[in-house]
């Protein structure tokens, strides 16, 4: 007689990319940094961490994505990608590609980038995932080995971007169209980052009254990629936020204290 076992797994895919902090933690699965900037004359390295109580094996791959005008990104086949995506393939090499943790236990991910002698200048991206590999289930002796098994395995990973810059890059921002308005679960101020120029920027949003140092609000790891023009921010406000805001405010956007904190924009308006 025939016997099967078949195993019919629901697979949740979380991904978490562009975290503002400085290590992004996703199941038990620990990194630092959460970018990479490369230059082409060194590499870079990645710290994987298992924070769980047991062995945890994890796939590395390169992946695509594009941002779109609200920051969000989304997955492009490589048979869609164009001649920036498809070099910046070509040129990011890491190893290893599959890692084996114990407990408690971090190993390193180099990366780094060959730019070819005809290479345009330029700004060049990839995301490196980190997925989870679920480990094999054992048939447990005595286990009924007729009908159908049903587990739901999740499958946790992170996803970083790296980023190839290639010559003298440059960018210039700007902050427009600041505007208090009612959202989904109360209010958000709204304004356009708009960028000029050849490389991305990143950095953290600081909300406060002119004079005043403590600020408002703080929105920490706000990126514009190279392929849009402007990013519309949408950032949720608590009450006492938004009764603080009424009258004279600045907007700035600036590096991130740990890269310099260097300012970016900025734009005092009058928020009604």
């Amino acid at each position: 007689m025939f016997s099967t076992r078949a195993f019919l797994s629901c697979v949740g895919v979380v991904a978490a990319s562009l975290a503002p902090l400085t290590a992004q933690a996703q199941g038990d699965l620990l990194i630092a940094p959460t970018r990479i900037v490369l230059d082409g004359r060194q590499g870079g390295e990645v710290i994987l961490s298992n924070i769980g109580d047991s062995e945890a094996t994890y796939r590395i791959e390169l992946e695509l994505r594009r941002m779109d005008g609200n920051g969000a990104l989304s997955a492009v086949p490589r048979e869609a990608a164009n001649e920036k995506e498809t070099a910046a393939l070509a040129m990011v090499r890491y190893a290893p590609r599959r890692i084996t943790l114990p407990p408690n236990q971090p190993q390193s991910v180099r990366i780094s980038a060959r730019p070819g002698a005809e290479l345009p200048e330029g700004e060049y991206r990839v995301h490196m995932s980190f997925t989870a590999i679920p480990a094999a289930r054992p048939v447990t002796q005595g286990e009924d080995p007729q009908g159908i098994e049903i587990r739901l395995v999740p499958i946790y990973g992170v996803t970083i971007p790296v980023f190839v810059r290639h010559g003298r890059l440059e960018a210039q921002v700007s902050i427009a169209n600041p505007a208090l308005r009612a959202g989904a679960s109360g209010s958000e101020l709204t304004f356009d980052l708009i960028r000029n120029g050849s490389s991305s920027t990143y950095g953290e949003v600081v909300i406060r009254k002119p004079g005043q140092a403590e600020p408002i609000a703080v929105t920490r790891g706000v990126a514009i990629y190279t392929e849009v023009a402007s990013r519309k921010l949408a950032l949720p406000l608590s009450p006492e936020q938004t009764a603080a805001l009424r009258g004279p405010v600045e907007i700035e956007y600036r590096e991130l204290p740990e890269n310099g904190g260097r300012l970016l924009a900025s734009l005092t308006t009058t928020i009604g």
